[in-house]
């Protein structure tokens, strides 16, 4: 991945490594069977690229993807014809026909949704396939218990669906011995028990961790897939999928008491070698990166040396301290602001936030390139 040039007009570029994709995986499929393991691609693929990433998936042999919006759903669908889709969203209202024309089953998370789908099905004249999500205290999308019992005693809108898959969604999976899991899985015993039999689906990317019990016979990891570690009982077997890498415009030397930034926050303690980088907040960059005198931001990789950002971070600009890194730094070099020794969890933490928003605030000013992948 380091090894691609950038375009001469682009300021920076995000690599994402198919290749890398494809093992992730590989790798959870095989961690999790006999149950099947399968993607979630919402959001653009977390923002790196669903034209490129659902077609490597289904070529590595994913067979079921879950987006989040209708639009996404038929996007989707144009990628992977083959492919089992479904829509996390539900059925927005007014979107049942246009789900159903491109093969999309909705994960129906409230009465609503049921009866919007049911109709939808009376007018196809027969079931129509669908998901039920319950929730089983992440208090978010789902249907709560008694809405689960109602739902039980409503045989005619069952009957009019072809129910492909019940889910929930683990609230504190990331920690492996939090009571909540448990309580939760519990729950969905208990409530998916009074729906028909269908295949169930409790995990995604850090639930997969937890262990076969929480498998059952779907997983649906994201993050994980595109090389997160956010799970905190251990590694995941993810490898790195994304790397980011910007523009040095400019070097310059500063002495002792001068001023860097807007606000003039930080000020140099000693003479001080500056490289002003092209990346901002406007390309995904936190401005919380930002560091005043006295204080710790964000970083980034110079010549494999981790060097601070001084100053604040601005739309376009950050201000790099490279005094102390080792050998030649010339203007046009490239830095990284995401690599294998910058992950994307380093990232988050230095911008006061997860990896997983680092990835989908990545601005659409630098160059995507995709890799690998197979034809």
């Amino acid at each position: 991945m380091i090894g691609l040039s950038l375009p001469p007009d682009a300021t920076g570029i995000i690599t994402i490594d198919l290749d890398a994709l494809q093992e992730n995986w590989r790798s959870l499929s095989r961690l999790v069977g006999p149950a099947e393991c399968a993607a979630v691609v919402k959001a653009d693929a977390y923002g790196l690229g669903a034209s490129e990433v659902i077609p490597a998936l289904a070529l590595a042999g994913c067979r079921t993807f879950f987006v989040a919006t209708p639009e996404e759903a038929r996007a989707a669908r144009q990628l992977a014809p083959a492919a089992r889709l479904f829509a996390l969203d539900g059925v927005l209202r007014g979107s049942a026909a246009l789900l159903r024309a491109a093969d999309v089953a909705p994960v129906l998370s409230s009465l609503e949704d049921v009866e919007e789908w049911a109709a939808e099905a009376s007018r196809h004249g027969g079931p129509v396939p669908a998901a039920i999500q319950i929730d089983t205290g992440l208090h978010r999308l789902g249907l709560g218990e008694e809405e689960v019992r109602a739902l039980a005693a409503r045989p005619d809108l069952l009957a009019a669906i072809d129910l492909r898959l019940v889910m929930s969604h683990l609230a504190c999976a990331d920690e492996p011995d939090n009571p909540h899991n448990e309580a939760q899985r519990a729950a969905f015993e208990r409530r998916r028990a009074l729906l028909p039999a269908a295949p169930a689906s409790l995990a995604a990317s850090d639930g997969l961790m937890l262990g076969r019990a929480y498998h059952y016979d779907l997983v649906r990891p994201g993050y994980a897939l595109y090389g997160g570690q956010a799970f905190r009982g251990g590694a995941t077997p993810v490898k790195p999928v994304v790397s980011v890498r910007a523009r040095i415009l400019q070097l310059r030397t500063v002495e002792p008491g001068a001023s860097v930034g807007y606000s003039a926050t930080w000020r140099a303690e000693r003479r001080t070698r500056l490289a002003i980088v092209a990346a901002g907040y406007a390309d995904g960059l936190a401005r919380f990166q930002s560091a005043a005198s006295g204080q710790t931001g964000g970083s980034v990789l110079v010549r494999n040396t981790l060097a601070p950002i001084v100053g604040r971070v601005s739309m376009d600009l950050i201000t790099v301290d490279v005094t102390d890194v080792e050998g030649e730094v010339k203007r046009g070099d490239l830095v990284s602001l995401i690599a294998p020794d910058l992950p994307i969890e380093a990232v988050g933490k230095a911008s006061g936030t997860i990896g997983y928003e680092v990835l989908t605030r990545l601005g659409p000013r630098f160059v995507r390139s995709h890799t690998g992948g197979g034809a």
